[in-house]
């Protein structure tokens, strides 16, 4: 078997719908207030997109300024993975529209969408590596993108309030290209627990039919409590692991999906690590799935806040159950 290649991540890019919908934005049309959302969650505000901004035109653009920091054209690229809770359409898969929204050339690229909820940045982040480390590729863009509002059901505070839309972007190439971010490891991991976060119909088990859409059954239904009790643990027993090889004293940052700023306390407290380890921007932009990752890891890299030759863990958890890691040394 031929030696694995060393992979980093030589650019990230992010990108956000044009509205914000603050707090008291939802009281108006929600029975909830500023002081209960962000006391429960740490969320401020969010974006919202509109049907002229669809998962793929957000994907494109946070691509093309993920592209912009590696020093590559569109052209360049071997390989699209798209990972979307809430993709386009079922067909045609997003990454061939996110192709197409390039000016890539048709043929040029391989690519396919990928569903691990909350985790699908993260995961594709792992598949990516894949690829590079084995030499298949040379340059792979991975995209989180996400609409989740247009699955929410307005009328239950308990989850409306949690998300937003955006989408992040990373180019992972071998690392003498990249120049930083190097993969050390990762991880994936899955638990069947359909009741926790689902959304019934509008797939094969369960078409949508008028009954079932005045059901509201094509809307995301969560439950809280399961989710953060399982956040908890995931968290914890992740950046664990995660840091055992190295000490926690070769940590520069934590950067999770950015579900809910009580269960990031909540974890932390149980591996003794401070909340300035930790890079959180839910109060801006909610739980934005699948691309939540991927817009806090470009935050933290444009603010300069991921500390150079330290230990950064990506660490995330969604509906499914899914969870893993990525260690980087940044």
């Amino acid at each position: 078997m031929a030696q694995l290649r060393k992979v980093g991540i030589a650019g990230v890019g992010s990108h956000l719908p044009k509205k914000i919908v603050t707090n008291d934005d939802l009281s108006r049309f929600v029975d909830t207030s500023d002081e209960w959302i962000t006391q429960r969650t740490g969320i401020r505000q969010r974006h919202f997109a509109t049907e002229e901004e669809p998962p793929a035109y957000l994907a494109a653009e946070a691509a093309k300024k993920a592209l912009e920091r590696s020093g590559l054209e569109p052209g360049d690229l071997d390989c699209i993975l798209v990972a979307s809770t809430v993709p386009d359409h079922h067909v045609p898969i997003t990454a061939c529209l996110v192709q197409r929204r390039l000016g890539i050339e048709d043929g040029r690229v391989g690519g396919f969408d990928m569903n691990a909820a909350c985790c699908g940045f993260t995961f594709a982040l792992n598949t990516a590596y894949h690829f590079v480390a084995q030499g298949t590729y040379e340059n792979v863009l991975v995209v989180g993108t996400e609409r989740l509002t247009s699955i929410l059901n307005f009328e239950d505070r308990g989850s409306c309030i949690l998300f937003g839309d955006g989408a992040g972007a990373a180019v992972v190439r071998p690392l003498e290209k990249a120049g930083r971010g190097e993969f050390l490891s990762w991880s994936m991991g899955l638990m069947e627990d359909f009741n926790a976060t689902h959304v019934k119909a509008g797939c094969g088990a369960m078409p949508c039919t008028p009954e079932r859409v005045a059901e509201k059954d094509h809307l995301l239904i969560l439950h809280g409590r399961d989710i953060f009790k399982f956040a908890v643990r995931a968290f914890a027993d992740l950046v664990e692991k995660a840091l055992e090889p190295y000490g926690v004293e070769e940590l520069g940052m934590v950067v999770p999906h950015q579900v809910n700023r009580r269960i990031v306390e909540a974890a932390l407290q149980k591996l003794g690590i401070p909340m300035e380890k930790v890079f959180l921007n839910i109060d801006k932009y909610g739980n934005t799935g699948a691309a939540s990752v991927g817009i806090a890891l470009e935050e933290a890299d444009r603010l300069g806040v991921l500390p150079k030759g330290k230990l950064v863990v990506i660490v995330a958890f969604g509906g499914g159950l899914t969870f893993g890691h990525v260690l980087l040394r940044w």
